[in-house]
């Protein structure tokens, strides 16, 4: 009887074996570090695989920038049915360490990197039926840029007493630079309870100003990649001349103030003044006009009809009675 069982629990064995084995695994290996490349030079991404290649071989490279998710991936070049095919804009730039990638070497060259290639690159694997793992692996690429020329700035009230924030910042760089502030010429630079550094931002802030304060500061941004600086004069002043300065600008104000006003009064009354000029039209003769080398007196005349002496009408009862003027031939 137990020799009738035996073969009969192998074979149980065996099937349970093959039922459980998840058979043939896509194993893709890649660098654990993040890899950073200086700019313009040439990049190697570094990626194997375990597999069994077969005809439904498929290799993808792939890129996603910082700070977005996987999903937004760019193809960067496929290897499929013995194939390789570039894409993207990339595509001029990136090619295979070992074409055709097919003995377990999958390895992405990208020559002259730029600062936008800077982010993270996806190395896919897949060979059917081989699913039993997701066949990726994502590296991390930093493109490393020397700091631009920095730009420096100063605000805050710059006299005797006030306090002071000069700035420095430089739009390129990678890794982030960071920032020292120092006093150029023989004079001591500030004592560090005076001044307060930020070598993140950038920032220099100087409080207690005094005249002795004044002088050119220079700012270095530095990575590894090399530095870049920029320089600026600061010039304290005295309280006293700045109040000068502001009495002097607001005497000048009040002076032109009050000669606009002036000016706007004489023209408004020189309008007031002004009168509109009549013109008369008509004949220059007026109605109670006497005769050229006629006076008054002789204009008096005898009557013949009435024989009254009768006086010319005066000017205040003649209405529109026309003047009757003896002609002289």
């Amino acid at each position: 009887m137990a020799r009738l069982l035996r073969p009969l629990l192998c074979g149980a064995l065996l099937g349970l074996i093959c039922m459980t084995d998840p058979g043939p695994a896509v194993e893709v290996h890649v660098p654990a570090e993040p890899l950073s490349t200086p700019v313009g030079k040439t990049a190697e991404l570094t990626c194997s695989y375990s597999t069994s290649v077969t005809d439904t071989f498929v290799l993808e490279w792939s890129f996603v920038q910082p700070g977005k998710p996987i999903s937004e991936s760019l193809p960067i070049l496929y290897f499929t049915s013995g194939h390789l095919y570039p894409t993207g804009s990339k595509a001029k730039r990136a090619s295979l360490l070992q074409n055709p990638p097919t003995a377990g070497v999958a390895t992405l060259k990208l020559t002259d990197v730029h600062p936008s290639d800077t982010g993270t690159y996806l190395c896919l694997v897949n060979n059917p039926p081989d699913f039993h793992t997701n066949g990726l692996g994502l590296i991390n690429l930093t493109v490393l840029v020397p700091p631009s020329s920095p730009l420096c700035s100063q605000t805050g009230q710059i006299s005797v007493g006030g306090s002071a924030a000069l700035r420095c910042s430089s739009s390129e760089g990678a890794p982030r630079p960071v920032y020292n502030w120092a006093r150029l010429g023989s004079s001591p630079t500030p004592s560090a309870g005076s001044m307060m550094q930020d070598e993140v931002s950038g920032q220099l802030i100087l409080t207690n100003l005094s005249l002795a304060s004044s002088g050119t500061y220079r700012c270095v941004a530095t990575n590894q990649m090399g530095s870049a600086s920029c320089e600026l004069t600061l010039s304290v002043t005295e309280p006293s001349k700045g109040r000068v300065a502001g009495a002097v600008i607001g005497v000048l104000l009040g002076v032109l103030f009050l000669s606009i006003a002036a000016f706007c009064l004489i023209r408004f009354q020189k309008d007031r003044r002004k009168r509109p000029t009549e013109t008369y039209g008509g004949s220059d003769l007026r109605e109670d006009a006497v005769a050229p080398g006629l006076s008054e007196q002789t204009s008096v005349r005898a009557d013949s009809s009435s024989g009254l002496l009768e006086r010319p009408p005066s000017a205040s009862t003649v209405t529109t009675t026309k003047s009757k003027l003896p002609m002289v031939v």
